[in-house]
């Protein structure tokens, strides 16, 4: 294996052409900056080059002449782009610390203009982008305090100069240029924070100094060497988080960010260099391509743990991984369809929007998804990692699916939340068990709250969303889990009875022992079972549950869950005294918390006895296993 290793990693330095008398490095940190310098030097110095040449714009342009995907995509593009006609270039405006929605709002107009003009050729897209251009080069600076702002802006005005380079007049191609040199590049030398950073930051602004420094590369080689190297070494502190699986640990939200980004970098790299400096084989990057398919229910929705919302969208870099890895089976469970819908989606755009702003570059990954394609990603998933999450799944391909998502780790982990066993759940085409997502960032902030001090008395453990009253999992004794705990899966077995075991003892101070356990049933039932010793008597135990669906408590031990025609039974099978009850969570309790429409909280509660031990056990029946309504059943 290691023989293997080595002779990969040897090849890798060959297609970096590093000089023979450097030592050949092991993994990208170790790449000689001698070694960039000399990729820069040898590189075409050619516009457009930024993660298409223009034989390859006018390849795709011919696709869109012949392919029915192909054209549906390019639609939308120009449906934006005739929106974003009408709106006023953008204007330096901050909300709290940020600018980054400005930043967003003007990456998202830059490349669906750009491509716009570059797939039609309509002189009328390149004038308004050119026009958004010259007004965000004109800011004074672009928010390095919070340097993601600064890294986006970065990432767009380098595809606009790249891509339009040849139509834009000298002057403005100046202006620009001098731009993205002072407040991106040069400006990220005296701003160094996030360069080491191990989360999204890391992947997200070196994809945004990387995109200035190529661009700019045949004026400024020495700078676009040093740059390019810096985040080249560097990127890998943030991919390590992958590792070994391809999970990630701030969630599916931000590895749409995070991701997306990196996934940028290397296709700058390998388009401009000729090589990703072995980027692409680091542990893990490439198995993150499964990720959002194995998070997401057959509700549509994800499994949301930490700062993120629950629903998914087409997304740019999953196509990137299918046509880099030649492997159309990861568009085949989600992407195909949601690239589709997405498309159909002609509703007037605001005008102060950065979602889906990388969505032109799909055009540039476009691949045909044969209609009896299937993803061959697992049933079910023990990811590992720093965050570790488990998946369970009784089909891909059965809108009746079973789906649980249950979550391990640590509070303060990125992003994190006191959400240690946690857990979600979908059956019959529905969400059921619900995690409510992030709380708002700017409404916090704006309070004088500290939202990213993770001790264990910081102002991130009193909004409601963050801590564990208001997760699906245990609150003991009326408190909150341990900042520093870290939960751990214990055992994953995978097989008739998928069974998936969560040690979540340090995450609680007030009990000697605590495991949850999951067991999805061969015939579509779950089984969540929590173990507890070492309690004091008389401590109350409160299991909970979130969810939209009404609720029905008035039989000993069942409760039934009704939603959209649908049924869920959920039996407490460790005691038939046991009284089911809601729980306030659509109105929180505090004025800094976000209401939480629609949704109630389920659930029961035991007193520990003289012997400090409890037991629990619940049965999840999905609707389709339940006699009809004029029977009786077990």
């Amino acid at each position: 294996m290691n023989t293997m290793r080595n002779l990969t990693l040897f090849l890798i330095c060959l297609a970096a052409r590093f000089p023979a008398d450097t030592a050949k490095p092991s993994h990208p940190a170790h790449t000689q900056a001698s070694a960039v310098a000399e990729a820069i030097g040898q590189a075409e110095n050619t516009h457009p080059r930024l993660f298409a040449t223009a034989a390859e714009f006018q390849r795709v342009k011919n696709e869109c002449r012949d392919s029915s995907a192909t054209q549906t995509v390019l639609a939308r593009i120009l449906f934006d782009a005739d929106q974003m006609l009408q709106f006023e270039p953008c204007r330096y405006e901050k909300e709290g610390r940020r600018l980054l929605q400005v930043s967003r709002t003007v990456l998202k107009r830059v490349t669906t203009l750009a491509m716009a003009f570059r797939m039609s050729g309509n002189a009328v897209y390149l004038e308004r982008c050119r026009t958004e251009l010259l007004a965000v080069a004109a800011f004074d600076d672009w928010n390095p305090s919070h340097f993601l702002d600064v890294a986006e802006m970065t990432l767009a005005l380098a595809i606009g100069y790249d891509w339009l380079y040849h139509e834009l007049d000298a002057e403005t191609r100046a202006t620009v240029a001098g731009a993205i040199l002072e407040k991106g590049l040069i400006t990220s030398k005296k701003h160094t924070g996030w360069v080491r950073a191990s989360n999204n930051w890391g992947q997200v602004c070196h994809a945004g100094m990387l995109a200035g420094a190529l661009a700019l590369m045949d004026q400024h080689p020495d700078l676009a060497a040093e740059i390019t190297h810096r985040a080249i070494v560097n990127l890998p502190l943030s991919m390590q988080s992958v590792a070994p699986k391809g999970s990630y640990p701030e969630g599916p939200g931000y590895w749409s960010y995070g991701i997306n980004f990196n996934v940028l970098a290397i296709e700058m790299l390998t388009g401009v260099l000729k090589s990703d400096f072995g980027l692409m084989d680091l542990p893990g990057f490439q198995q993150t391509a499964l990720y959002l398919d194995l998070v997401t229910g057959p509700s549509g929705k994800t499994f949301n743990y930490a700062d993120g919302g629950m629903g998914r969208e087409t997304d740019a870099a999953t196509w990137w991984f299918a046509k880099r890895l030649q492997r159309p089976d990861l568009l085949a469970y989600f992407e195909r369809h949601a690239i589709l819908k997405h498309c159909q989606d002609k509703r007037p755009a605001a005008p102060k929007k950065g979602s889906q702003r990388l969505f032109p570059l799909t055009l540039l990954w476009m691949q045909p998804v044969p209609q009896d394609l299937t993803t061959s990603a697992p049933l079910n998933w023990s990811s590992g990692g720093s965050v570790p999450i488990t998946i369970q799944r009784s089909a891909w391909d059965n809108e009746r699916a079973v789906f649980v998502g249950l979550k391990a780790g640590a509070p303060a982990g990125p992003h994190g939340h006191m959400d240690a066993g946690s857990f979600v759940y979908d059956s019959e085409g529905l969400r059921w068990a619900y995690d409510l997502g992030a709380e708002g960032y700017h409404g916090i902030e704006s309070r004088g709250m500290n939202l990213w001090n993770r001790k264990q008395d910081s102002d991130r453990w009193k909004i409601f969303r963050l801590n564990n009253f208001s997760h699906n999992t245990l609150v003991i004794g009326g408190q909150l889990q341990l900042a520093s705990g870290d939960a751990k899966v214990v055992s994953f077995i995978d097989g008739p009875e998928t069974a998936a075991v969560l040690d979540l003892t340090p995450v609680y101070t007030n009990a000697s022992h605590v495991t949850r356990s999951g067991t999805l049933l061969p015939n579509g039932e779950y089984r969540l079972t929590d173990t507890l010793r070492g309690l004091v008597p008389g401590t109350v135990v409160r299991w909970g549950m979130v969810t939209s669906a009404k609720p029905d408590t008035t039989r000993p031990s069942t409760l039934l869950l009704r939603q959209k025609g649908k049924t869920l039974r959920l039996n407490a099978l460790h005691s038939a005294e046991t009284v089911w009850q809601t729980y306030e969570v659509a109105q929180p309790p505090n004025p800094w918390d976000s209401p939480n429409k629609g949704m109630v909280m389920v659930g029961f509660e035991a007193v520990a006895p003289a012997s400090g031990q409890l037991d629990f056990k619940v049965l999840f029946t999905p609707g389709f296993l339940l006699p009809p309504p004029n029977q009786t059943g077990p």
